[in-house]
């Protein structure tokens, strides 16, 4: 039984929600690094656990990440010109540098006192593995920016799916931490084959098992838990296990299993109570293999100009019911909804804006929802007690030393051990 109580600490994150407040520990992802490219560009629209930011490259490729809203009259400084070092509020000429600091008061007279007398509300900025992130917490509580899993190195190619979610980020991380639906909602993207292990083509993700039913085990640790789906291959099911690995990133990323040509990361980041930011990376550190930008968002059917819009959001929703082709389905396909992501965020956004976890009958392919309820309220428990955020330790692990895996094993391979090799 998961009481309403329980369920508003986990999923309202604005204003002073426990849950936003932890995040806010944290570095968060504000937009990618591609929308911000040029400096003096155009200004980019973030919003992040219910708040509002603009963020701009200046003239000479300073980072900003500044509240939206002009102190004076609250007009949009997206509308802002970009220039000179700065950018300047259409309304009445205001002007702020990337750190907030204002450079120009045109509107008022003899303003010289009157600019140094305040700033406009400015985040930390850091550049890594193609997203601009920010810190939006107390600045005693900051700590150093250490690179996302996908970028051991600066160099590391990453590919990035965006997508606008309409529902709350819990329900859609729980889809990614659910290693039990790809076999039946992703079933004709992830076809069963006789190969070693997941084998990438141009139109789907070949897997060597038939079985629906994985047994799940669960490592829990002080950033989130590891977790494994154990499945019968289709060759050698007595001496033979086929093992998936996902690691739960608190509070909001996922490593999920890879396949031979990439590596695969999930960002379910809170927009706000009611939307979230589904990011998708998927990267290699091997220069000879990986996916490049426009080959994967063709892949996820999540490319821009043809399934979403120019602000990421999605043509396909609840309102045109996703466009499932009842024929196809008819025909071998089992959703009728294509892409990956289309098909998760069906499910995701038909559950409601906010999940009611209270009646939900759970089962053993549950663990691991069960097992990141448990430590997202326990973590808030610690939290306000005093404790730091999970996983913001000064002490914590590198992701770039986090892993997923995948592949076919001897039974009698201890899954904890395992390390990615692919």
């Amino acid at each position: 039984m998961f009481s309403a109580e329980q369920n508003d600490l986990l999923t309202r994150v604005e204003g002073d929600a426990p849950m936003g407040q932890l995040m806010r520990r944290h570095w968060l992802p504000a937009c990618l690094s591609e929308e911000v490219v040029e400096p003096d560009g155009t200004p980019v629209r973030a919003r992040l656990l219910g708040e509002d930011l603009v963020i701009f490259r200046d003239t000479k490729g300073n980072l900003g990440a500044l509240h939206e809203r002009c102190p004076h009259r609250k007009a949009s400084l997206a509308f802002g010109r970009n220039e000179e070092c700065g950018l300047r509020c259409l309304y009445h000429g205001w002007k702020f540098a990337v750190d907030g600091t204002v450079l120009d008061m045109a509107s008022e007279p003899n303003s010289e006192r009157k600019m140094s007398s305040f700033k406009q509300r400015a985040y930390p900025t850091a550049e890594s593995g193609g997203f601009i992130w920010v810190y939006m917490g107390p600045e005693e509580t900051m700590t150093e920016f250490q690179p996302p899993a996908w970028a051991p190195t600066p160099d590391v190619k990453t590919s990035v799916v965006k997508i606008r979610t309409a529902c709350n980020w819990a329900q859609v991380l729980e889809g990614s931490i659910d290693s039990a639906h790809s076999s039946t909602l992703h079933s004709t993207n992830m076809p069963a084959a006789e190969v070693e292990g997941s084998t990438a083509t141009a139109d789907a993700w070949l897997r060597p098992s038939r079985d629906k039913s994985p047994r799940l085990e669960i490592e829990m640790t002080d950033y989130g838990f590891n977790y494994a789906a154990l499945r019968k291959p289709i060759r050698n099911e007595e001496d033979d296990v086929y093992i998936r690995t996902t690691v739960f990133i608190a509070p909001f990323t996922v490593l999920i299993p890879p396949n031979n040509e990439y590596k695969l990361a999930q960002i379910l980041f809170p927009i706000d109570d009611y939307n979230t930011m589904f990011y998708w990376v998927a990267w290699h550190p091997d220069p000879m293999k990986g996916i490049d930008q426009d080959a994967w968002r063709k892949f996820c059917a999540a490319e821009v100009g043809i399934e979403l819009d120019d602000n990421f959001q999605k043509k396909l929703n609840l309102n045109n019911w996703y466009n499932q082709d009842r024929d196809a389905m008819k025909d071998g396909d089992f959703t009728g909804i294509t892409g990956i992501p289309a098909q998760d965020m069906a499910m995701w956004e038909s559950i409601g804006p906010i999940a009611d976890r209270s009646n939900e009958l759970l089962g053993s392919s549950d663990l691991s929802i069960v097992k990141f309820r448990n430590q997202m309220l326990k973590a808030l428990e610690d939290f306000e007690s005093g404790a730091p955020a999970i996983g913001a330790l000064n002490s914590r692990i590198p992701h770039t030393e986090l892993s997923s895996v995948e592949g076919i094993f001897p039974k009698s391979t201890d899954w904890r051990t395992l390390k990615d090799t692919n």
